[in-house]
């Protein structure tokens, strides 16, 4: 199992979304073609791509009630998307990841970032840890420091595969004017 955050989200819902850059500054290059060739190859693996609550919440805010619900409505059609929930479990493996970090002498977990940013990816990471994902594909930096905590794997969208291209090229030539069959 693995987890997949808003940004990504919002890559498979809206094209246009913006896509940050990669780690190294640069532009990512087609990046929804990422994140769908990710889908289908775990689709063909039989594997399940979790979208936390709170990730789907950030991922619906723009887009109205009525399309909020058919968006919900069309995930859960595909077998390889499983909404999870901010449930008890994970509420406990959160608050498990806050004593922790309290213990460490740092609340945040050593992120810069506004608490409440910082307790909504602590939610995420824990829905992760709880339902046993092994990666989660995000691009936040501060996810990425809390999932290295959690001892998950964190991938960004830059690092993900690009799909391969046509294994023949498909060639369409004209034949030569002085070739062809007579009439």
């Amino acid at each position: 199992m693995v987890v997949i955050d808003s940004t990504n989200l919002l890559l498979l819902l809206r094209p246009g979304t913006r896509v940050p850059n990669g780690a190294d500054g640069a532009p990512i290059i087609r990046p929804r073609d990422r994140i769908q060739y990710l889908v289908h190859r775990l689709s063909q693996d039989k594997s399940k791509i979790i979208i936390p609550t709170p990730a789907l919440s950030e991922a619906l805010v723009t887009a109205g009630p009525e399309a909020s619900q058919k968006i919900v409505e069309d995930l859960q059609k595909y077998a390889v998307f499983a909404i999870e929930p901010f449930d008890i479990r994970a509420a406990v493996e959160a608050a498990a990841m806050l004593r922790t970090a309290l213990a460490n002498g740092n609340k945040r977990g050593n992120s810069k970032a506004p608490w409440q940013k910082v307790k909504v990816d602590r939610q995420i990471v824990a829905i992760a840890r709880v339902h046993g994902a092994t990666e989660i594909y995000s691009d936040d930096g501060d996810v990425a420091t809390l999932g290295a905590l959690a001892k998950i794997k964190v991938i960004s969208l830059s690092d993900l595969p690009l799909p391969p291209e046509k294994a023949q090229l498909s060639l369409e030539l004209e034949p030569a004017a002085d070739s062809l069959p007579d009439q």
